[in-house]
C-alpha cells in the first residue's frame, strides 16, 4: 500500500484511510479504462493530420479544405455537446459514455469511405456529433467519484492520454500509412479503420465496469462507501455550488471559461493538426515525421503531471493556468522569427506544454461553483464553446498558409489568441478569492 500511494493518481496524505482506500480502488479501476478511451479519443481526433501526408493528394484537398475538414468535426460536436452531457446526466455516465464511444468509433473508421472533399466533411461531422459529451461527461463523472482534494492529480492521470496519443500516435500513424496497398486499400484508410475500431470494444468495457456513482460500486465496503459520501458531504456543506443547469446559464463565470477553453484548444489544434505537415516542409519523411512529432508530446507529458502535482499542494489554479498560457503564447511567438527546425519546435514544444498542462488545471474550476446538473450542463456548455477553437485554429492555420505561403503567419497568430487567452485567464482574478 505504502508503493501504491506514491505511485497511483489519487493517492495523496488528505482525509482518512477508509477514504483513501476508497479513492485508490476507483483510481485503480477508472482511470486506466477512461485514460485509453481518451487516448483513443484524441487519437481519432489528430490523426487526420497525419493521413493529411497521402490523403490529400487522393482527395484532392486543398489545405484550406483541409483545414475545414479537420475542423468541422467541432462543429458536430459543439452541436450536440449540452444535449449528450444532459442525457449522461440523466441515464447515468455508465451507458452514455459507453454509447458515446462505441458511435465515435464507427464513424471514425468510417472515415476511410471519403472519396473527396464533401464526403469528406460529412464523415467529420458525424464523427464530431458521435463523441460530443465523452469529455466533458468523463469530467463530470470523475467529480461525482473524487473529491477535490484529488481531483487535479486525478484529471492529469486521465488526461495525460492527449500527450501520450500524440507521443504514440505519430509513430503508429506513419507506420500504418506504410500498408498502402495491402488488400487494395490505401495506408491512410487502414489507419483510420485500425485507430478507431478499439473504441467500440473500449465501449463495452465501459458499460461493464464503470458505477454511476459511490453509492453503486459492490467493490466498495460499505465503511468505503459511507467514507466518500461524507467528503462529499463536507464538501456540499461548506460551498455555495449552483445546481440547477438555468442557474449556471445566467453565470458570467461560465462564459469567461468557455472564452478561455475556446483560446487554448485553439492553439493546442491549431499547433498539432498541423505538425505533421509543418515538419514535412522541412524535408523530413513519412517516417522521420512521425517520430519528430512526438517530441513535444513527450516533454508535454511529464510536464502535466509534474505541473497538476504541484498546483494539487500548492494551489493557485488561475495563477497557474495563465502561466501556462502566457508561456505557450512567448514561445509560440518567438518561434515564428527562426527558420530553423530546432528553434522551431522548441517554441511548438513550449507552446503545447502551456496549453496540455493549462487544460488539465483548467477543468477543475468549473467544478468549484457548479454541481449536479448544473455541473453536467454547464462543463458541456464550456467545453462545446471551447471546442469550437478545435475548428478555428486548423482552419486559422490553413486560410493563412494559402494565403501567405507559410506557417509562420498561423503561427504568430495563434501565439496572439493564446496572448488574449492569458488576458481573460486573469480576469478570473475578480471573482471571490474561495475560487481560485
Amino acid at each position: 500500500m505504502t508503493s501504491l500511494s506514491r505511485t497511483t493518481p489519487a493517492a495523496m496524505p488528505l482525509g482518512d484511510s477508509l477514504e483513501q482506500s476508497a479513492v485508490q480502488k476507483a483510481a485503480w479501476r477508472f482511470i486506466p479504462l477512461l485514460a485509453l478511451a481518451y487516448f483513443f479519443n484524441y487519437l481519432d481526433r489528430t490523426s487526420v493530420g497525419f493521413a493529411a501526408l497521402t490523403m490529400n493528394r487522393d482527395l484532392g484537398l486543398t489545405a484550406t479544405q483541409f483545414g475545414w475538414g479537420a475542423g468541422i468535426m467541432f462543429a458536430g460536436y459543439c452541436l450536440c455537446e449540452v444535449p449528450s452531457n444532459l442525457a449522461l446526466y440523466r441515464f447515468g455516465a455508465r451507458r452514455w459514455l459507453a454509447r458515446i464511444m462505441i458511435t465515435w468509433g464507427i464513424f471514425a473508421a468510417a472515415t476511410a469511405l471519403a472519396t473527396g472533399p464533401m464526403s469528406f466533411y460529412v464523415i467529420r461531422l458525424l464523427l464530431g456529433i458521435g463523441e460530443a459529451g465523452f469529455f466533458p461527461g468523463v469530467i463530470f463523472f470523475l467529480a461525482v467519484w473524487f473529491p477535490a482534494n484529488y481531483r487535479t492529480r486525478v484529471l492529469a492521470w486521465f488526461t495525460v492520454s492527449t500527450p501520450l496519443s500524440s507521443l504514440v500516435g505519430g509513430p503508429l500513424s506513419t507506420w500504418l500509412l506504410q500498408m498502402d496497398g495491402m488488400l487494395g486499400l490505401a495506408g491512410w484508410k487502414w489507419m483510420f479503420i485500425i485507430e478507431g475500431l478499439p473504441a467500440c470494444l473500449l465501449g463495452y468495457l465501459v458499460l461493464k465496469l464503470l458505477a454511476d456513482k459511490p453509492a453503486d460500486a459492490k467493490w466498495l465496503t460499505p465503511d468505503e462507501r459511507q467514507a466518500l459520501q461524507q467528503a462529499f458531504e463536507r464538501e456540499g456543506s461548506a460551498s455555495k455550488k449552483k445546481k440547477d443547469f438555468g442557474a449556471a446559464l445566467k453565470d458570467v463565470r461560465v462564459y469567461l471559461l468557455a472564452s478561455i477553453s475556446f483560446g487554448f484548444t485553439m492553439g493546442s489544434y491549431g499547433i498539432g493538426i498541423w505538425l505533421p505537415q509543418m515538419l514535412k516542409a522541412h524535408g523530413m519523411s513519412v517516417t522521420q515525421t512521425g517520430w519528430l512529432s512526438a517530441v513535444p508530446y513527450f516533454f508535454a507529458t511529464i510536464a502535466l503531471l509534474w505541473w497538476a502535482k504541484r498546483v494539487d499542494r500548492r494551489g493557485g489554479h488561475i495563477a497557474n493556468l495563465a502561466a501556462g498560457l502566457l508561456i505557450g503564447a512567448v514561445a509560440l511567438g518567438v518561434s515564428t522569427y527562426f527558420n530553423q527546425l530546432l528553434p522551431a519546435m522548441t517554441g511548438i514544444t513550449l507552446a503545447l506544454i502551456g496549453t496540455i498542462a493549462g487544460r488539465t488545471i483548467f477543468f477543475t474550476l468549473p467544478a468549484r461553483f457548479l454541481s449536479g446538473q448544473a455541473a453536467a450542463g454547464g462543463l458541456a456548455l464550456i467545453n462545446s464553446i471551447g471546442a469550437l477553437g478545435g475548428f478555428a485554429g486548423p482552419y486559422l492555420v490553413g486560410y493563412l498558409k494559402d494565403s501567405f505561403g507559410t506557417f509562420t503567419a498561423g503561427m504568430l497568430g495563434l501565439s496572439i489568441v493564446l496572448g488574449v487567452t492569458t488576458l481573460l485567464t486573469l480576469a478570473l482574478f475578480a471573482f471571490p478569492q474561495e475560487e481560485k
